[in-house]
Order: C-alpha cells, then sequence, then structure tokens
C-alpha cells in the first residue's frame, strides 16, 4: 500500500524522525487555516501517488493567506500525470539548504534482506542518477538477524561521500528510518531529498513509502491509510473480495488458481498475440462463490472482449470451478466469450458439468497453448 507523502511524514514523525510541521486539507478553506495555523511562508503540496509535482505546478510557496488561498485553489483539482489532486499538504517553508541527499531503504527479495541506499545527488530522480553515475549511489544489504549498526552508518557515509562532520548525523537518521522500515513492515521508505541545513542538521523534505499489504493485519492505524477512492475500481472490488487482483492494459480476462499458473497464462497468451487485461488468483480450494466473485471482478472492467479460465486441480476441485461459472453466468449474464481450461483434480466432472449446461458463448480447451490461441481468436471477433 502506497502511502501519501504527510501520511509518511507522519510516520517518520512517530518514530523520531525529523520533519516539517504540517496540516492536510482537502478543501481550500481548510488550507488556508491550516497555513494560518503554521505560519508564513509555507508550501503547499499536491497529494499525489507519484513524482513530478514541482513540474507539474504542484508546489507553491505562499508568503500570506491571499497567496494560500490561490495555490491551493490552483493545486486541488489538478491532474498529475493522470492523477487528480484530492487533498494538499501545508507544510512549514523549507529551511535555508545547503545539501540535499537521497536516503532509501527497500526490500532485496533476490538477497532476502533489506537494502540501504544513500547518495548526495538528492532532489534528483534517482533513476537518472543510478543510469548516469552508478558510482554516486552507495549501497548496504543488511542482515535482517543483525538488524542495522553504527558501522553500517559510517560505511555508507564515507562510500556516499558524506561531509565528515554529516556521518555521524547520517548514520543516525539511516538508524531511524531502518527502525520505521522494520516496525512498521515496510516495503520501501525513501526521503529524496534528505536536506542539510546551515546548522548541520538533516531532516526529511519528502517522504514516499509503501507499506506490506500482508501486514496490515497487524497495524490496524496503518490499514485505516487506506483511500478506496484512489484505488482503481477493479482492485479496490477484489480486495474486498479477497482476490489477488491487477489490473493490465489489455483485453483478455485471466483467471487462474495459483500466482504461478497465473503468469504462465498471461505469457501464453502474449506469445499468441493477445494481451491480457488483469492477473487474478483465485488461490488454491476455491469454492464456487470464490469463481463468481472473480468472474464479477473481471468482467467489470469494460475493456474485456474475452475470458480465459485456466484451472489446474489440485486443492481446487474442477467440478467447483464449474459449478461457480455455472453460478456466474446465471446472476451475471456475461456477453463476452469464455474459454475453459480444466485440468487436475475432477476435471473429468467439471467438463461433463459444463458440457451438460451448455452455456452460451462458453468453449473448453484441453490445453493452455490451445485454450490462449482460441481467447486470442475470440478477443479479436474471429472464430475460435
Amino acid at each position: 500500500m502506497d502511502l501519501l507523502e504527510y501520511q509518511g511524514k507522519q510516520l517518520f514523525a512517530r518514530h523520531g524522525i525529523p520533519v516539517p510541521d504540517g496540516r492536510p486539507a482537502r478543501t481550500v478553506d481548510e488550507a488556508v487555516a491550516a497555513a494560518k495555523e503554521i505560519g508564513f511562508p509555507c508550501a503547499v503540496k499536491a497529494q499525489v501517488k507519484i513524482g513530478g509535482r514541482g513540474k507539474a505546478g504542484g508546489i507553491k510557496i505562499a508568503n500570506d493567506e491571499d497567496e494560500a488561498r490561490a495555490a491551493s485553489d490552483a493545486i486541488l483539482g489538478m491532474d498529475i500525470k493522470g492523477f487528480t489532486v484530492h487533498e494538499v499538504w501545508i507544510e512549514t517553508a523549507a529551511p535555508q539548504i545547503e545539501s540535499e541527499y537521497y536516503a532509501s531503504i527497500v526490500f532485496d527479495r533476490g538477497a532476502k534482506a533489506p537494502l540501504i541506499m544513500l547518495s548526495t545527488q538528492g532532489g534528483m530522480d534517482i533513476e537518472e542518477v543510478a543510469d548516469s553515475n552508478p558510482d554516486a549511489i552507495a549501497t548496504l544489504h543488511v542482515d535482517p538477524l543483525l538488524g542495522f549498526q553504527d558501522f553500517h552508518g559510517r560505511r555508507l557515509a564515507f562510500e556516499a561521500g558524506i561531509d565528515a562532520d554529516l556521518v555521524r548525523p547520517v548514520g543516525a537518521f539511516l538508524h531511524q528510518l531502518y527502525g520505521t522500515f522494520i516496525a512498521e513492515e515496510a516495503l520501501l521508505v525513501e526521503v529524496n531529498p534528505l536536506i542539510v541545513t546551515p546548522e548541520r542538521k538533516v531532516a526529511a523534505l519528502d517522504a514516499k513509502v509503501t507499506l506490506d499489504d500482508n501486514a496490515l493485519f497487524r497495524h490496524p492505524d496503518n490499514a485505516n491509510l487506506r483511500d478506496p477512492s484512489d484505488e482503481d475500481p477493479q482492485e479496490q472490488m477484489a480486495h474486498e473480495r479477497g482476490l489477488t487482483y491487477v489490473k493490465l492494459d489489455g483485453d483478455i480476462g485471466i483467471l487462474g488458481n495459483g500466482a504461478g499458473l497465473v503468469m504462465s497464462t498471461l505469457d501464453v497468451v502474449a506469445h499468441y498475440g493477445g494481451a491480457p487485461a488483469n492477473f487474478l488468483d483465485a488461490g488454491g480450494g476455491s469454492k464456487a462463490e470464490a469463481i463468481t466473485s472473480a468472474v464479477e471482478v473481471i468482467l467489470s472492467d469494460d475493456k474485456v472482449k474475452a475470458v480465459l479460465f485456466n484451472i489446474f486441480g489440485g486443492i481446487t476441485r474442477c467440478d467447483e470451478v464449474a459449478n461457480g461459472l455455472i453460478e456466474a453466468f446465471k446472476t451475471l449474464d456475461p456477453k463476452v466469450p469464455f474459454v475453459v481450461r480444466l485440468d487436475g483434480t475432477n476435471d473429468v466432472e467439471g467438463r461433463k458439468i459444463l458440457a451438460d449446461a451448455s452455456l452460451p458463448n462458453v468453449h473448453t480447451a484441453a490445453t493452455m497453448d490451445e485454450a490462449a490461441q482460441k481467447v486470442v481468436a475470440l478477443a479479436k471477433g474471429e472464430a475460435a
């Protein structure tokens, strides 16, 4: 779950990380009131889950009440790279800045450990820095059992070329950032820029945080930060039904049981010239109700022209999947063609159930290749 900037800063502050004082606002009047409370000058910052706000005009400095009103009025409702601004963050204007650094911690699945990154080239797109000057980014994996130690901070600071008098403050900041990462069960915490003031103090001027959805049940306060109105409608619907769903750009709906099988199905469909509209894993042991919910989620995407069910029966029984599809057809009356491939536990029974039901516009296939070819042809309006 991605957080807005101000939500990330509030989480940082909870763990003692220095951040500027600020208030969220959803209306112009709220923004003006927040600006008066904080004092001028202040920054009015668009809150969207995408970078490039400053270049798009989503960050403005207000020196008085009139400027705060004008800035918030201009930013609220603004479109930034397809994201509409519904909320602004009114923040104490940044003090004089001597240096801008970059700091982040991300969970490296390959190494099975947190990866810390530090660079003196803050305030820039880190991807550009990585491409043009990768040596400018110091990196270090931290053993999860050992945790962050003082020597980790010193090593990163020296390798990144941090000024000698800032080695300890930056190391202490990274220690706090790591503590936040672990305590909140995050997948990413990023500060860009990490500023250095004339007094040689460091503070987080920005915050980018991604939390692990699977751990939110242990963090009810963080779970309450989810904003359903900011999510894709299909992904929100799937989340409410306990389904693993990712929306894609194509027109062929995909349902499978097991992440590996679904990924393989996406690849095979693409191989035969199709474009998947989604990744949907109904999970092991899928019952009729889960299949009905999955069909409803897939068909809620108006772009879907055909649907492929690829089920390998193990814990999941193919006859349950067939019954679920029949129930879905009773309640949803789909208008697009379906291709169903059943293999494994009770596959013979499942295929017989579908044959006896004579569902309109439902086609069966014996192999994944055959199923993929059929669904691609149907999506293109050709005979299967």
